[in-house]
């Protein structure tokens, strides 16, 4: 009997996926633990190896849209008679998220995302289509696919070398269709907002004593090359509060509330082409020292496209930050389906009163975003109010 190959489940809330290149030619022959196919999600883009070794027979077309489960094709034993007919492919009903652990096909996480403008590696398309793109110098950036799904194919590259770039009518401004990351964004962030009651609040905190103890921390720090951020403290200021709120922790799948018993922080790091949240796992167990050292590596692999599927999977909270770039403060949008997200201003000069005198004080807003389908205002705004604390008598985020 020959062996199904199906559209792997990449976490619990994958929906579906596409076959965006076969490695392996329809007749081939694949080694067991050799890549036979990639697979293309909203999150990342990795290699399915074979279970078997055999011949290769396609059923699912490159670009075409499946569901977790579905099959893509078959391994025959390479003694095994191949019939003109292909079995008729049934999904697997017990197919589970590879972040709980189901039997799938070994995987191989690659690149998530990389610096610059979208390469022609991350593009749809063909590999004869990418040959002749290459051959013809054409971008296949600048291309509009005709495929399925909008994947690129040899006669689009073929027309759009032989017409330049046309401009719209209005200003002569080039027309760049949504598409990869961007379009993943959009998407869900649109779901997001439709699916979700989100609401936001405002609070104000007094920074004076974080920014002496991030000061105090360069200097203590400076032989280990670690460069504590502000973004650090927040983000440790809200691993303690949610241990004290655990509702603001928890995630809201398929009309059920789901706690959390660990704290799975995600970072929101920008990029040329879109934004990208890493997940800073267990980081209830992680110092201070430690949560700033991994927030760095994350970082730092998610603008190289060295993220594997793990750093970007699981996460229950999200701390987005636009403070370097002057923002005050701003209304994140939840990363579902997670209950809450935090956005982080930059830190500006103000006043407070004490004992009936002015005094100068720098100080942060922070903003969060909850659903309200999980937490009422109540609850939320004590947590809030529980992370300006921690922020307020920062201290107690290294004890």
């Amino acid at each position: 009997m020959p062996t199904e190959i199906y559209l792997v489940k990449v976490g619990m809330t994958m929906t579906e996926g596409i076959v965006d290149e076969w490695y392996v030619a329809d007749g081939d022959s694949v080694e067991q633990g050799e890549p036979v196919y990639r697979l293309e999600t909203e999150k990342v883009n990795m290699d399915v190896e074979a279970d078997v070794s055999g011949v290769v027979k396609h059923i699912a077309q490159v670009g075409e849209t499946l569901e977790p489960g579905d099959v893509v094709g078959w391994i025959f034993a390479a003694d095994e008679t191949i019939p003109d007919v292909l079995p008729t492919p049934k999904a697997n009903p017990n197919i589970a998220a590879l972040d709980e652990g189901g039997d799938q096909p070994s995987i191989k996480a690659v690149k998530v995302a990389s610096e610059g403008k979208p390469t022609d590696a991350r593009i749809k398309a063909s590999p004869a289509a990418r040959r002749l793109a290459e051959e013809l110098n054409v971008e296949l950036a600048h291309i509009s696919g005709t495929g399925p799904n909008g994947r690129i194919t040899k006669d689009d590259v073929t027309a759009a070398a032989a017409e330049p770039v046309v401009a719209s009518a209005q200003g002569g401004a080039d027309e760049i269709p949504l598409s990869g990351m961007r379009k993943v964004i959009a998407d869900r962030m649109y779901q997001s907002l439709q699916t979700s009651a989100q609401l936001t609040i405002e609070m104000e905190v007094c920074m004076d004593d974080a920014i002496k103890l991030r000061t105090a921390l360069l200097d203590e720090w400076e032989s280990s090359a670690i460069r504590v951020t502000y973004t650090d403290l927040v983000v440790a200021a809200c691993v303690k509060s949610l241990q004290n709120h655990p509702t603001m922790n928890a995630t809201l799948i398929e009309g059920a509330i789901r706690s959390n018993a660990s704290v799975h922080i995600g970072i929101a790091v920008a990029l040329d082409e879109g934004l990208i949240v890493p997940v800073l796992h267990d980081a209830e167990g992680k110092s201070l020292k430690e949560l700033a050292v991994e927030a760095v590596d994350l970082a730092e692999r998610a603008r190289s496209g060295k993220l594997t599927l793990d750093d970007v999977n699981g996460g229950t909270f999200t701390v987005t930050s636009l403070g370097m770039y002057g923002v005050d403060t701003f209304t994140p949008i939840l990363n579902a389906p997670q209950t809450g997200i935090l956005g982080v201003g930059r830190i500006y000069d103000s006043v407070r009163w004490v004992e009936e005198r002015a005094t100068r004080t720098q100080c942060l807003r922070l903003s969060l975003t909850w659903d309200h389908r999980v937490i009422d205002g109540a609850p939320a705004a004590e947590f809030l109010r529980d992370v300006k604390s921690h922020l307020e008598s920062p201290y107690r985020l290294i004890l």
